[in-house]
């Protein structure tokens, strides 16, 4: 990659530019360019990259590709594509060079062709004869271009058909989990989208359904969907440039994912497929949604292909002027920064300084996710990240809760610590509804939620008034940001309170009570096995809406009114109840 650099009137004012500016993203890379929406199994959707509690001196690195896959997606289910070059790509010079690349490549077989079936019966392990569909793959790192194979024909996690031909699914993901040759661990497989984001509503025309966001009542687009996960965790010291702890002048490292496809794809008139020609890439992905939002229709496909060190030069003026700030004064009427935005150059193109900024002198400006690996974790995350003090969450690097689409709207709007006259309600109160991911994540490696059981997804909740949502040029006043608010605020548990996070044990109703369908919202303080399920007035279970091991932190679910067996549950009197290691909380609930 050649290098470019920077004018140096440009070069000068970003001297200037302190303080906290996360990227103007709202949401993730769901395809979001012209190519990528018609190249689904090579679209990155999401970058993470994060250090977790429960392995410190480790860097957690999440991508996840193909978005929007239906659970119930039969008899060709989603997976990896074995034509397409998968990488992680790391920066940890800070000269916009990739000196440290993953790449995964695929292989899928079938146990027979005789049959339509993705498995032939009940499924109890990764190498049971009844499953029929399978992928492996092959892990090779680069450094600085020098290839060493790290693990060869691993299992992929295969697709949750359904609680019949896989009943412990659970017990087949772990074993999915593997150990590379450096040491490193690596999952591989179908996973809840971790993803949370009010999607209808931001594409028309920014709706914020209650405004001005802080309120809750958003819709979950990417709720009941799955993506295809890879998991890495690795040292820290596998991923310094110098092989040592991080340090003052080795510790921050830039992420971004990418896919490549052979530029000659040939259909042949007896239905196979060859491939011919150098390798192009198709998708590239570091913060969340830079192409989606920030980078217009004419060059998003430009940007999937392009090289961070060109950004600069190919990118930089819709950084410094972005049109999201315009379009929340037109709609909204919310007065913004003036460009040039330098606030958001830190971190689109350099991060921010003091906290992620390579301490690289001669640094490439470029656009990376971009993670400090000597900011120690946060014992009680916040999902605001920077904003509410949190310095491990985004965007210095981003954790699976971090909710940056809030963030990204508010600092938009300017409001940080530098842009101080523009640090007020309504600026600082933006969002789209959506706090929490609709599944909670595990507690442990790979932490990404598990896929969706497709007998009993939904999608998202109900609108309360179909068509009569109270959009966005009404209802500005101040309210009280749910990030700010008393925790466990409406929760009603039984028994002692759980005292290890800033949550309290419990489960509310969130929507509307009667209703058609049921909006839940419920909080975990500490790691533990978490059911959700609904019982009618004799105690007789009618619905389980969640069973698995779960991460401290806040999670939303719904039930819509159906049973178990899929029957239409009869209105009148129901109780979610809430159960954790030994504790429950519980709350009515009534179905018209």
């Amino acid at each position: 990659m050649r290098h470019r650099t920077w004018g140096a009137a440009l070069a000068a004012a970003l001297t200037l530019a302190i303080g906290l500016s996360p990227l103007p993203a709202r949401a993730s890379s769901h395809s979001e360019a012209p190519g990528t929406a018609k190249d689904r199994l090579a679209d990155d959707t999401d970058a993470y990259a994060w250090v977790s509690n429960d392995a410190p001196n480790h860097v957690t690195l999440v991508g996840n590709w193909v978005p929007l896959i239906e659970p119930g997606s039969g008899p060709n289910f989603a997976s990896f594509d074995d034509e397409v070059f998968y990488w992680f790509n790391i920066d940890n010079v800070g000269d916009a060079q990739d000196h440290i690349r993953y790449l995964f490549r695929f292989k899928t077989t079938r146990q027979t062709d005789a049959t339509f079936l993705y498995n032939t019966g009940v499924v109890t392990s990764l190498t049971d004869p009844h499953l029929n569909v399978r992928q492996s793959y092959t892990v090779t790192r680069f450094d600085n271009d020098v290839p060493t194979v790290l693990g060869t024909d691993l299992p992929v996690a295969p697709q949750f058909v359904g609680p019949v031909s896989m009943p412990n699914y659970g017990d087949l993901a772990k074993a999915a989990v593997q150990t590379l040759s450096d040491g490193s661990k690596v999952f591989v497989g179908p996973r809840d989208d971790p993803f949370f984001v009010d999607l209808a509503a931001i594409f028309d025309l920014l709706t914020i359904r209650q405004p001005p966001g802080n309120r809750g009542e958003g819709r979950d687009g990417v709720g009941g969907y799955n993506v295809m996960t890879i998991a890495l965790q690795i040292p820290k010291t596998h991923l310094t440039s110098d092989g040592q702890a991080p340090g003052a002048t080795n510790s921050v490292i830039g992420l971004y994912l990418s896919a490549d496809r052979p530029t000659t794809r040939t259909l042949h008139d007896d239905g196979t497929v060859t491939t011919a020609g150098p390798n192009i890439a198709v998708s590239r992905l570091g913060n969340p949604l830079v192409n989606e939002v920030v980078i217009p229709l004419k060059d998003k496909d430009k940007f999937n292909a392009s090289e961070p060190e060109d950004d600069a030069a190919n990118f930089l003026n819709y950084v410094l002027d972005p049109e999201l700030a315009h379009l929340l004064t037109l709609l909204y009427g919310i007065a913004t920064p003036p460009a040039p935005r330098l606030d958001l150059v830190a971190v689109f193109l350099t991060g921010i300084p003091g906290l992620n900024k390579p301490a690289n002198p001669n640094q490439v400006p470029c656009e990376m996710l971009r993670l400090n690996m000597a900011t120690p974790p946060s014992l009680h995350p916040k999902r605001l990240g920077i904003l509410a003090g949190d310095n491990a969450g985004f965007p210095n690097g981003r954790r699976l809760a971090d909710d940056v689409v809030d963030i990204a709207e508010r600092v938009v709007a300017g409001a940080t610590g530098f842009t101080p006259t523009f640090n007020h309600a309504p600026n600082n109160q933006l969002g789209d509804g959506v706090d929490f991911n609709d599944k909670p994540f595990l507690p442990y490696f790979p932490y990404v939620a598990p896929p969706q059981n497709p007998l009993r997804h939904e999608h998202h909740q109900e609108a309360d008034n179909d068509g009569d949502d109270d959009h966005h040029h009404h209802g500005w006043g101040r309210h009280a940001d749910r990030e700010d608010a008393t925790p466990g605020d409406g929760l009603e548990a039984t028994g002692p309170t759980l005292e290890t996070g800033t949550a309290e044990f419990g489960v509310k109703v969130s929507g509307p009570n009667p209703a058609s369908a049921t909006r839940l919202e419920y909080s975990l303080p500490v790691p533990e096995h978490v059911t959700l399920k609904v019982f009618d007035l004799q105690g007789r279970v009618v619905r389980t809406l969640l069973d698995q091991d779960a991460d401290a932190g806040s999670f939303t679910s719904s039930w819509n009114g159906l049973t178990d067996n899929g029957d239409r549950a009869g209105k009148g009197i129901y109780f979610v109840r809430m159960s954790a290691a030994g504790q429950q909380s519980q709350k009515k609930v009534v179905l018209q």
